[in-house]
C-alpha cells in the first residue's frame, strides 16, 4: 500500500501518525490521531513524546454546526487592546485556525490525562449529536486546557490542521481529530528524528505533500 493508504487504515484503527507539513511551512512535525480514540494513555504520549500543544482540529461544518468563531474574529469584533491584538496572518502567511479552548463540564482541573482525554472524547461525541450547539452548550465551558482548531479547507491551506482533517475525510471518519507538535531541543524536532520516531514505533511518516497531491488525484 502507498502511505496514504497506509495513514488511512491505521487512523480507522485508532493508531497515531506523524505529519510534517512542510520545509515550506512551519517545519514541523506533528502526532495526531482521531479524537474518537482518545484516552488517557494517547495524552500521556503526546505530552511526553511530541510536548507541544494539544489541540484538537474540527472540520468547518462541525464548527459551523456548534456555532464556534475563529478566535481572531473573536478579537477583531472586541475592541480596544484586544482588537490590537489580532493576528491576520502567521509567519508563514496563514490566517491562524485557533478558536476558543474549552473543558468538558465534568473534568476536574482539567488539565490531567484523564481529564483532557474525557474532554476530547466528548467533542468527538457531540459533533455527531442530533443538536451539536446546545450540547456545547451544555457539557463544555470556556477558558479550558483543549484548543480547538477550525479547519479551512485543503484547497484554502496546507497546514496541520487542514492536513488531518483531510486524511480524516480520507477514512470516512468525522472531521474531529488531535494533533501535538513535536518537539526537540528549544525548536520544533527536526525532520529526520520525526521519520527515526515513527520507525522505531511503527507510525506512519507522512508529508503534507502527499496528503494534498492524493486530494487532487
Amino acid at each position: 500500500m502507498g502511505k496514504i493508504e497506509d495513514a488511512v487504515k491505521l487512523l480507522k484503527e485508532g493508531k497515531m501518525l506523524v505529519i510534517y507539513d512542510g520545509d515550506e511551512r512551519e517545519g514541523e512535525a506533528d502526532l495526531v490521531f482521531h479524537a474518537g480514540f482518545a484516552s488517557p494513555e494517547m495524552i500521556e504520549r503526546l505530552r511526553k513524546d511530541a510536548g507541544g500543544l494539544i489541540c484538537v482540529a474540527l472540520a468547518k461544518e462541525h464548527a459551523d454546526a456548534i456555532g464556534l468563531p475563529f478566535y481572531t474574529e473573536y478579537l477583531s469584533k472586541a475592541g480596544g487592546t484586544l482588537e490590537k491584538l489580532e493576528c491576520k496572518k502567521t509567519a508563514y502567511g496563514d490566517a491562524p485556525s485557533f478558536s476558543i479552548a474549552v473543558n468538558n463540564k465534568k473534568v476536574y482541573t482539567g488539565i490531567t490525562d484523564d481529564d483532557r482525554a474525557l474532554t476530547i472524547s466528548e467533542i468527538a461525541k457531540l459533533v455527531e449529536s442530533e443538536n451539536p450547539k446546545q450540547r456545547f452548550i451544555d457539557d463544555f465551558y470556556s477558558p479550558g486546557h483543549v484548543f480547538l482548531l477550525i479547519g479551512r479547507g485543503i484547497e484554502n491551506r496546507k497546514g496541520h490542521t487542514e492536513l488531518t482533517l483531510e486524511l480524516a475525510k480520507k477514512a470516512g471518519l468525522t472531521g474531529v481529530m488531535v494533533l501535538c507538535e513535536m518537539l526537540g531541543k528549544g525548536k520544533a524536532l527536526p525532520k529526520k528524528d520525526a521519520q527515526k520516531y515513527a520507525e522505531e514505533n511503527g507510525f506512519v511518516f507522512i508529508k503534507g505533500v502527499d496528503i494534498y497531491e492524493a486530494g487532487n488525484r
